[in-house]
């Protein structure tokens, strides 16, 4: 089945960069909408959110930086900057702001092509990778969108929620010694309380329903002034 074109939103105040480069993304196969300040950009986000943002940090008004800042704070679309050569100080702070990549005035188009094409690989594995948020761990599968973990024969392993958020802890970070502490503030983003027996509790009762399913299996060690560990390998499935 063929695929939909990615849609590429060029946001740059100097109408000959804009239309020069919207044609020759467009005769390379993309959708492309242009603006020419972070006003523009705001409209065309409503419309649709593309797949990738070309963004000039020199722009009139709200510059190129707070855009970026403001976009990444909303949108995890991938963001490459256009800068002038001697704006060394803005690229890094550009890329330390959320941008993904950046490409130098004057640029070559075919340049500028072999930078998008490969931000746009990569975001494509990431949202491949994020598709698929399910765990295998002994005897148990836990989907960590539906919130539900089950045997490897389908049975509903029943978790209250507090328990799925202490199980999904162990499952992202496996083999690691997690503190009580890092442990509470993960699920209840808060700090630990010296007698808050919370993570405790919570420990007790996950091992206890997963034994119920796996008995003699020790998942989840506790480490001596440490925390807690789960013992056994995680690997992602689709």
């Amino acid at each position: 089945m063929e695929q939909e074109p990615k849609t590429i939103l060029i946001v740059d105040d100097d109408p000959e960069i804009r239309r020069l480069v919207g044609d020759f993304l467009g005769r390379e196969g993309f959708e492309v909408e242009l603006a020419q300040d972070g006003w523009e950009m705001d409209r065309a986000l409503e419309r649709a959110t593309p797949d990738l943002v070309i963004l000039d940090l020199m722009l009139p008004g709200e510059d190129g930086l707070s855009i970026c800042r403001r976009l990444r704070a909303k949108q995890s679309v991938p963001i490459l900057l256009l800068t002038a050569k001697g704006d060394e100080t803005d690229r890094v702070v550009g890329l330390e702001i959320g941008a993904d990549d950046y490409v130098v005035k004057p640029f070559g188009p075919r340049e500028l092509l072999a930078r998008v094409r490969a931000l746009l690989r990569r975001a494509s594995v990431q949202q491949i990778r994020l598709a698929s948020r399910r765990y295998a761990f002994d005897r148990f599968v836990a989907d960590l969108d539906a919130r539900q973990l089950y045997t490897e024969e389908g049975d509903l392993v029943a978790l209250t929620s507090a328990e799925f958020e202490l199980l999904a802890c162990f499952v992202l970070r496996p083999r690691r010694v997690l503190s009580r502490e890092q442990i509470l503030d993960w699920i209840h983003g808060r700090s630990a309380d010296p007698l808050d027996r919370t993570v405790d509790i919570l420990v007790s009762r996950l091992r206890k329903k997963l034994s119920g399913f796996s008995p003699g299996r020790n998942l989840i060690n506790t480490v001596r002034n440490g925390g807690y560990l789960m013992t056994i390998p995680v690997r992602q499935v689709t």
